[in-house]
């Protein structure tokens, strides 16, 4: 059986990774990163971070071209601003409508894309690493169960029941995720989750915020923050 994993080079994708080598060894799996025109590159360069730490078959897709149309604050094309807030600030302020950082329907589209690829590879299930703090308030609504659900049945029967979608982190919060991920040993300092595309994290926008709090809830100092002391290697020595 082989599974095929969004990965991001972000913590959930990675930790995803991790549970799905775990589950069916390196050989089994492929990591799929995509560009969309975001304005950095340092996700990308930390997907293959993460897939040559796993050895795992690494594959790249470009989809900018699909998302020129968006003003999303993401995406490189676009003069807004991203916000240097919480998603809870800014939740106060669309009126139950997607942060100004959702791209359009990107995580429908990635799975589709995705669905493709993994038929051709062989691949029998599709893992990507959603959770619950994204889908919160509908920041992010291609984050949801019920988005979930919907996209896996369209996989399952278009594929001819052949393929299946997984979010296992779907009904959990970043914390969780971060706390299964030190358990498997992720190497989370190889990892980038900045809307930035700075040499360190800005630390202020909404995901570094996040991702800050995921950390400090586990009662560990992010190890991306500390050139790696806390990171993965040290976890599993011990």
């Amino acid at each position: 059986m082989k599974a095929m994993v969004l990965c991001s080079g972000g913590v959930d994708s990675s930790t995803c990774l991790a549970m799905a080598v775990e589950k069916f060894g390196c050989e089994q799996v492929i990591a799929l990163s995509i560009f969309y025109g975001q304005k950095h590159d340092r996700e990308i360069e930390a997907s293959r971070k993460i897939a040559s730490y796993y050895q795992v078959e690494q594959l790249f897709l470009d989809l900018e071209k699909i998302f020129q149309y968006s003003d999303c604050s993401l995406l490189a094309h676009s003069n807004r601003n991203i916000p240097r807030e919480s998603y809870a600030e800014q939740l106060n302020r669309t009126n139950g409508r997607p942060v100004s950082t959702y791209v359009p329907f990107r995580n429908g589209l990635f799975l589709s894309c995705a669905a493709s690829i993994a038929l051709s590879k062989g691949c029998s299930v599709i893992y990507y690493g959603a959770h619950s703090d994204d889908a919160a308030g509908n920041a992010y609504p291609d984050c949801s169960d019920a988005f979930k659900e919907a996209m896996g049945q369209a996989i399952f029967l278009g594929s001819g029941n052949q393929l299946t979608l997984e979010a296992p982190f779907v009904s959990w919060t970043k914390a969780e995720v971060v706390k299964l991920g030190l358990k498997l040993g992720v190497p989370y300092e190889f990892t980038w989750s900045c809307y930035e595309g700075q040499d360190r994290p800005c630390g202020k926008c909404g995901t570094c915020i996040d991702r800050a709090r995921a950390f400090a809830l586990n009662g560990v100092e992010d190890p991306a923050n500390t050139g790696g002391d806390c990171g993965s290697s040290l976890l599993r020595s011990n």
